[in-house]
């Protein structure tokens, strides 16, 4: 089986202080979707949720951001109930955080312990904030146990290359 390699890349602005952690790729059906590297101050600990951390998506094919938003929130509900006051709120935040993405496009999200998680398109700012409770849980899209993509959250976490 051929080993993928990956070419280190240098930080955008949005991820100074990170470094590169662990990286994947997301397919669906076979269609390559999305890159995606986890990049940290630090090393990850068991609980990555007390760290500060960034996931950086590139996009391979153009995706409506309200569906990306909607495929976020029912990623988020595979780790447990989410009130749904508070899972519309998040959906509205993500609305507006995610935009209709193309070919080659980066959205990268930061979390930090007890901070909204902030995003940015291209390199620049976007609005919608989730809360510090909204960010642990779409971070645990893809670093959760309960994620869907096990095998990527392997990737990311440095446990396969």
């Amino acid at each position: 089986m051929p080993c993928l390699a990956w070419a280190q890349p240098s930080a955008p602005a949005e991820l100074a202080g990170m470094a590169l952690r662990g990286q994947g790729r997301l397919r669906f059906l076979g269609l390559h979707i999305y890159d995606i590297r986890l990049w940290s101050p630090e090393p990850l600990g068991s609980d990555w949720t007390a760290q500060a951390l960034a996931l950086e998506l590139i996009y391979a094919r153009s995706l409506k951001g309200p569906l990306i938003a909607e495929r976020s929130l029912k990623e988020m509900r595979r780790q447990g109930d989410i009130p749904e006051a508070k899972a519309q709120a998040w959906l509205a935040a993500m609305n507006a955080a995610f935009p209709d993405v193309g070919e080659n496009d980066r959205l990268v999200g930061r979390h930090a312990p007890g901070e909204p998680a902030r995003f940015w398109f291209n390199g620049a700012p976007r609005p919608g904030q989730l809360d510090a409770e909204g960010s642990r849980w779409f971070f645990g899209i893809w670093l959760s146990p309960r994620t869907s993509e096990p095998t990527l959250r392997a990737q990311l976490l440095g446990g396969a290359r």
